[in-house]
């Protein structure tokens, strides 16, 4: 009995942990729920739109990074040398929720006239009484304020063969990119 409580904490443990890391390398499969990841739609022959979306704990940064990645590797993918951006943007979602400290009036309605009180003893009044429906120097009118953020960022890109234009800045060289790249690269850990 302790052995099957003690595994199934662990394996409690380790969802919790995968589910508060950053959005890996991986590709959205369609059906599967998952924290993100990139997909890509063929426009024409040498032509794709790419997208990557990150969760809450995936900065821009990383999300940006991992886009270029991904068009890097479809141009090699498919035979060519260099990308060219042609549009590109990255969203930010933001959601902000508000909730009421717990302790703040939790269930003291369903009891009457009965509800619990405190004292404690104020430096320089003496003691004082506390209640939670008239507030005081404890709960009262707290609350928990979070705002969670999510970046998407999408790209059209053109592939072409042969060597890079210099002067053009939306030019990426497939091979240089995935090669400067790889070393920030987080891959799905395999379960």
């Amino acid at each position: 009995m302790f052995g099957r409580s003690l595994a199934l904490t662990a394996l409690l443990a380790v969802s919790l942990a995968a589910c508060a890391t950053p959005t890996p390398y991986q590709p959205v499969i369609a059906g599967k729920v998952s924290a993100g990841g990139f997909s890509e739609q063929r426009i024409e022959a040498n032509r794709f739109r790419v997208t990557f979306a990150g969760n809450s704990l995936t900065s821009r940064e990383t999300v940006e990074g991992y886009l270029l990645f991904r068009a890097a590797e479809l141009t090699v993918q498919n035979g060519y040398d260099w990308f060219s951006i042609t549009d590109r943007d990255t969203d930010k979602k933001t959601r902000t929720s508000v909730e009421p400290d717990p302790f703040y009036r939790p269930w003291y309605g369903s009891y009457g006239f009965w509800r619990p009180s405190w004292r404690y003893y104020g430096g320089g009044f003496g003691w004082r009484g506390w209640d939670p429906f008239f507030g005081g120097p404890f709960w009262g009118d707290r609350v928990d304020i979070r705002t969670i953020e999510k970046y998407e960022a999408s790209a059209e890109i053109i592939m072409q063969k042969g060597a890079k234009p210099e002067a053009d800045a939306n030019a990426f060289d497939a091979r240089a990119v995935t090669e400067n790249l790889k070393t920030r690269i987080k891959y799905p850990v395999q379960k």
